[in-house]
């Protein structure tokens, strides 16, 4: 065996290794926090405390506390932050992306019945739709737009059918779907790097001043933190999807997609709504009959 594509093979099972370890750790973190957040008790009349709670794991009690104002100085440099998680299961993705796909962009990128289009410019439309998706996303998030949550939602879900519908039409079938999971993840990790670690830092550093710190970081943080929450059951479907050619090559791949996006919105919907202790559970039977009438069409109206 050639040393090279020896290395190369070694090298790619340690990074879809790395990448699916840590996509598990930020994905459980992102669950974690969030279920927290709504399962916190807040009707609490004290100046420093917004919430607490109590968990048990492995036979231990454990006190969770959120408070108003930040801890006492000496606490401030031993503070753990999640970024890592996600810093790495971007970075190890990417370099799947370049040496899996861009290294065979010929034959893993490119479909000759789709389109002809040459290795060079199918890596160029890929790395620019990285690019102008978070662009397009994080001025949205900026605008007015984000004070209507229908709207924003909205506009999210056509341009995701938009995204869907136009790889299909440049890559091959497995690529397209990887594409739009590519766009999907970059934004995630997007909010954790350019907002909600800035964000966090800028409280630490207000904190380390005795300075009171702008509570607008601690919404615009949550705020992201919420999003990529509500995009991670679809993530991982994509990330699946690889497997199961009956999707991925159906002729009508990107509304199959766009479909699964919204069940798994829906479904991801209804768990943090019970979190908040608010019962609707018609919306996860709903998703769940969805996923089922979907399947049934999918065998009716095969290729």
């Amino acid at each position: 065996m050639e040393f090279i594509p020896y290395t190369l093979k070694w090298l790619e099972l340690v990074l879809r290794w790395g990448h699916v370890l840590f996509a598990i750790l930020w994905v459980g973190n992102s669950f974690l926090f969030n279920y927290l957040d709504n399962k916190l008790n807040k009707d609490i009349s004290s100046q420093d405390i917004d919430g607490e709670g109590y968990l048990m794991h492995s036979g231990y009690y454990y006190k969770l506390t959120r408070l108003k104002n930040s801890p006492p100085v000496q606490y401030l440099s031993n503070l753990v932050i999640f970024k890592w998680q996600s810093y790495l299961t971007f970075i190890t993705g990417i370099l799947l992306l370049i040496i899996i796909y861009f290294y065979n962009s010929g034959v893993l990128m490119i479909d000759k019945r789709v389109l002809q289009i040459s290795p060079l410019y199918a890596i160029l439309i890929s790395i620019a739709s990285l690019l102008v998706s978070w662009f397009i996303y994080d001025l949205l998030c900026k605008s007015k737009l984000i004070n209507n949550n229908f709207l924003f939602s909205l506009i999210i879900f056509i341009l995701l059918i938009a995204i869907s519908f136009i790889f299909t039409k440049i890559y091959s079938p497995k690529f397209a779907f990887l594409s739009v999971g590519l766009i999907i993840g970059t934004n995630m990790f997007g909010n954790v790097f350019t907002v909600i670690i800035p964000n966090q830092m800028n409280i630490i550093n207000s904190s380390k001043r005795n300075e009171k710190f702008d509570l607008s970081l601690s919404l615009a943080a949550k705020q992201r933190s919420i999003h990529n929450n509500y995009s991670t059951f679809l993530v991982l479907f994509i990330m699946l999807s690889g497997h199961y050619s009956f999707i991925v090559y159906h002729k009508y791949n990107w509304l199959i997609l766009s479909l699964v996006a919204l069940i798994s919105v829906a479904a991801r919907h209804y768990f943090n709504l019970r979190g908040r202790n608010i019962h609707r559970l018609y919306i996860l039977i709903s998703s769940i009959l969805s996923l089922i009438v979907l399947a049934v069409l999918l065998l009716i109206f095969k290729n």
